[in-house]
């Protein structure tokens, strides 16, 4: 009996859904790798950070003067200055003094100072808003205790007012990886199990139709019918002879 061939080719739907799935899965890796280089790596040293009760101890503004970086278009940049404010708060954590910073950002960008304001053009705008915070901190929260976070080990001289990256981030930045992931997996998986499928209920249909010629063809032949014998045709008035008077007649 000949063998089927069947094919195996996917369709242009089939083969647009595979290269969808290839792609999706391809994104959730790179993504994994550029979102926890860039935001996992942060958001877990942030985590570290042990919530912690502060109280200021002094605010003080040194003569000290700071520089930033301003924009004001897209071929338009400049330099101003800006004063230091610092402010020294005592945590519960390790009992001792230790120089308040607004978050992580902030420390990395000017870790002698509390507070770096938005970089304006004139100076004078960037000394009120200093002058605002320290007003802030002297006046309306003085020596009532407020929540900090510290860390002992990285930073044992600092503390945060507040955590730059929370569990949220780090859930967006495993969630939507893995769901790109799992869904581009999903797509290749059901149209290569379609395919298949496909395959196999083609070839039982290719199997049935080459099993109904054959039976046609065998109930079309009338078998031999072994019991038929030749028999003597006999006269319709024909009178039986016995035995004995053919005997006498030879």
């Amino acid at each position: 009996m000949a063998k089927m061939r069947v094919s195996y080719e996917y369709s242009e739907a089939e083969d647009k859904s595979i290269r969808l799935g290839l792609f999706l899965i391809v994104c959730g890796i790179l993504s994994l790798f550029i979102l926890g280089f860039c935001w996992l790596s942060p958001t877990l040293q942030s985590m570290q950070s042990k919530p912690a009760n502060c109280t200021v101890v002094s605010v003080l503004r040194p003569e000290e003067m700071f520089e930033c970086v301003f924009t004001c278009g897209s071929d338009c940049k400049g330099t101003s200055l800006y004063p230091c404010l610092q402010i020294f708060v005592n945590n519960s954590e390790s009992n001792s003094v230790a120089l308040l910073h607004f978050d992580e950002q902030q420390l990395v960008l000017n870790p002698k100072c509390s507070y770096v304001p938005p970089c304006e053009r004139d100076n004078q705008k960037n000394k009120d808003n200093v002058l605002w915070w320290e007003d802030y901190w002297t006046k309306e929260v003085s020596s009532q205790s407020f929540t900090c976070f510290f860390n002992q080990q990285r930073r044992p001289d600092d503390v945060l007012w507040r955590r730059s990256h929370d569990a949220s981030v780090l859930l967006h930045c495993v969630l939507w990886p893995m769901v790109s992931l799992l869904v581009g997996t999903l797509i290749v998986l059901l149209t290569v199990c379609a395919r298949s499928l496909a395959v196999r209920a083609e070839a039982i249909q290719k199997r049935k139709c080459s099993y109904e010629p054959a039976g046609n063809s065998e109930q079309g032949k009338t078998p031999p019918n072994t019991n038929t014998a030749s028999f003597r045709t006999l006269p319709m008035f024909a009178v039986p002879v016995r035995r004995r008077d053919r005997e006498q007649e030879h």
